[in-house]
């Protein structure tokens, strides 16, 4: 390369691309060829613009590649000269690397804008054409058979015969063999280079080359069951392996470093070849000093892309096929703690689950690392077992309640994910007691209300009733009603030490919606003929038929009859440790009036009413002694009274627990929204006009 790097030349005038996209063959053995053609620096297009711009500089080549490549087979060259390269890099001190690293890496670079180009346009038969290709005539000097190979298993060479019957045929059959060796090459990089400085590039091409090749999803309407592509990864001997090294990359974090290769911007490195004739174009980009939360997610993407990519990649492998045999699910779901007993039953492999951990407190707001998460938390025991022992639960917590406070800002699917998440956390008894034993002081990011001091469970339960409001307003989704109402419910029976706004907030849910359920059974009882506008907040309505309205109304007392279960549970189990919610209570009793003869109510109503009549007894008769009594004074008379108080004069019902359960054929949730997540969040772009696989909700 020389001095100068960043000399611009126009790529459809440099002769080694146009030898290589055009009629003639280049052999895997022409070095003086290869030396020069991967002698390039290009700085990686991270957004959708700057690939757009490369994209269309490469667009005429690539299309001149696709009309010779069948002929020339010199697609195939590059795939052996890179497997060479690979096949070296195993065995070569660090000091002897680089050259090659910086070659392999490029050639792959090639490799992976001339598939996503294919995938793009063609068909995945039509790509692995061009993987099997051979040329079409070959002279004694470029014979097939001489080809260099970097090993049996890593290199395939061409033989006569092969040539022969390619000359004969007029198609010929693609049995996904050059590309099972390429595939080989890929897992090689990401599982047997380590992770180092000039090597970090190397490692996330090779990441984003697999995104790319899985990618064939989006632009394909076959199943994925007849995929040569996915049944090629999926029966991958080495999933455990590939598995442990991207969720290490995503533990680990590293940094991007700021030169590729040990390359500094004056192009220090001189490697006493000729310069250059050609280099890609050089994208000049804002770099964020620091991961912060306000635009955590580009943050994350621009300075630690190895961990972003591979988290993205994660996600793929294990949401396709979820409901057959995945060997890359059964791997990140039978993964254990490294620091756990030797004696521990088998495990797919082991990984430190302290360092994951902090990784995702770290990050757990960017919706791709709530829902690895939620697949951690919900299918891997050992780790789900190993986060309900944390001690500071709440460096998890408190961000995902972030979250959702500021739902505006999210998608619909990371809100539900988010509380699925707490959902599953509720399940734990010890979480729901933990939670009300942390004190948090000066929430600024919560700005209903200034609050100086609040538990972790108080704040928790603000965050869930504003999710509730937010849903009736924005949303209207019965389902995310449901999971808000269930996380809630189970940790009502361990409701301690409730903040004032806290009790206020939750006998304040009734209300709201007891005057939506009042409004909408006055709307019913309007005689016919009569024009009904519809109540935009109520949960699930809009509509202004009878039939659906009685659907809304129903509705809507499933989810007052919840509210008053998870009031009735807090004050049989727990009320002489919540007096603020039992002056709530008397405060507004009058709340309760309408739905005292209403038979959906009656039976829960009448263990409110006791609970309230008791206290409501014992402050008039204190007020009769002492006059009128200051708020101080009101719950100082409470708190006597719960100690006398027994919660046998109160009926009976089971214990709130609800456990969540993924329901059937979750594939067609979750690969959708996970190939959103990499449109949206990734370091690689696709052409969103011909995508037409997997979901027309991708946007990219």
């Amino acid at each position: 390369m020389g001095m100068n790097v960043s000399r611009q030349v126009d790529l459809a005038e440099n002769e080694f691309l146009q030898r290589f996209v055009g009629k003639t063959h280049v052999p895997a053995y022409d070095d003086d060829f290869w030396n020069n053609f991967l002698q390039y620096h290009i700085n990686l297009p991270t957004n959708s613009q700057e690939q757009l711009s490369l994209d269309s500089r490469l667009e005429s080549l690539c299309q001149s590649f696709i009309s010779h490549n069948l002929h020339t087979g010199n697609f195939g060259s590059l795939i052996n000269v890179f497997l060479l390269k690979v096949s070296e890099l195993l065995t070569l001190s660090d000091t002897e690397s680089n050259v090659h690293i910086w070659h392999a890496f490029n050639a792959l670079f090639i490799i992976r804008c001339l598939v996503k180009y294919m995938i793009e346009t063609g068909s995945e038969y039509q790509l692995l054409q061009h993987f099997e290709a051979l040329p079409a005539q070959a002279s004694d000097g470029d014979a097939p058979a001489e080809e260099p190979t970097a090993s049996t298993s890593t290199a395939i060479s061409i033989d006569n015969r092969a040539v022969e019957e390619t000359r004969a045929a007029v198609a010929k059959l693609v049995d996904g063999t050059k590309f099972e060796t390429f595939l080989e090459a890929l897992v090689n990089i990401i599982v047997v280079i380590p992770v180092k400085e000039f090597t970090y590039h190397l490692h996330l091409e090779a990441v984003n080359c697999m995104i790319i090749l899985l990618s064939v999803s989006l632009f394909s309407q076959q199943a994925m069951e007849k995929s040569t592509i996915y049944r090629t990864i999926y029966r991958c001997q080495h999933a455990n392996t590939l598995m442990s090294a991207l969720l290490h990359f995503l533990s680990r974090m590293s940094q991007a470093p700021q030169t590729m290769f040990g390359f500094g911007t004056g192009g220090s490195f001189v490697f006493g070849i000729a310069e250059s004739l050609w280099s890609i174009l050089t994208f000049a980009r804002k770099q964020p000093d620091i991961l912060t939360a306000h635009d955590l997610p580009s943050a994350f993407r621009e300075h630690y892309p190895l961990a972003n990519q591979s988290l993205l990649l994660i996600l793929i492998l294990t949401n396709h096929h979820a409901t057959k045999d995945n060997p890359y699910r059964i791997s990140l779901f039978g993964c254990s703690d490294s620091q756990d007993s030797p004696k521990e039953e088998a495990a797919t492999f082991k990984i430190d689950f302290s360092s994951l951990y902090n990784t995702l407190c770290r990050i757990v707001t960017i919706d791709q690392a709530t829902l690895l998460l939620y697949l951690l938390l919900y299918r891997n025991q050992r780790f789900h077992k190993y986060m309900m022992a944390q001690q500071n639960l709440q460096q998890l917590v408190i961000p995902i309640l972030q979250t959702l406070y500021n739902a505006p800002d999210s998608t619909s699917h990371h809100i539900y994910m988010s509380l699925i998440v707490l959902l599953i956390l509720s399940e734990d008894d010890n979480f729901n007691k933990s939670v009300h034993q942390i004190m948090l002081k000066n929430v600024t990011w919560y700005t209903e209300r200034s609050i100086s001091e609040i538990s972790l469970g108080g704040l928790l339960i603000l965050v869930v009733i504003r999710t509730i409001q937010y849903n009736m307003l924005k949303m209207r989704d019965k389902y995310l009603h449901t999971n808000c109402l269930a996380a809630l419910a189970n940790m009502s029976g361990q409701f301690q030490s409730l903040h004032p706004y806290v009790a206020q907030r939750l006998v304040s849910l009734f209300e709201t919606l007891a005057k939506k359920h009042a409004r909408l059974d006055q709307q019913l009882k309007q005689p016919n003929g009569v024009t009904i506008e519809p109540d935009v907040s109520i949960p699930i309505g809009g509509s202004l038929t009878p039939e659906d309205m009685l659907q809304d109304l129903s509705v809507l007392e499933e989810v007052l009859r919840m509210v008053l279960e998870i009031l009735n549970s807090c004050l049989s189990h727990q009320l002489v440790y919540c007096p603020n919610l039992v002056y709530t209570l008397l405060y507004k009793r009058n709340v309760f009036e309408a739905f005292r003869s209403h038979s959906a109510f009656q039976d829960i109503i009448q263990n409110i009413d006791m609970v309230v009549g008791f206290f409501s007894s014992r402050l008039q008769r204190v007020q009769d002694q002492r006059g009128e009594l200051g708020v101080s004074e009101v719950l100082e008379v409470i708190s006597k009274g719960a100690s006398q108080w027994s919660s046998d004069r109160l009926r009976k019902f089971p214990d709130l627990k609800f456990k969540y359960v993924e329901e059937d054929a979750p594939e067609e949730f979750f690969i959708p929204y996970v190939w959103t997540l990499v449109c949206k969040a990734g370091c690689v772009h696709f052409s969103s006009e011909t995508i037409k696989g997997v979901t027309s909700e991708i946007v990219c």
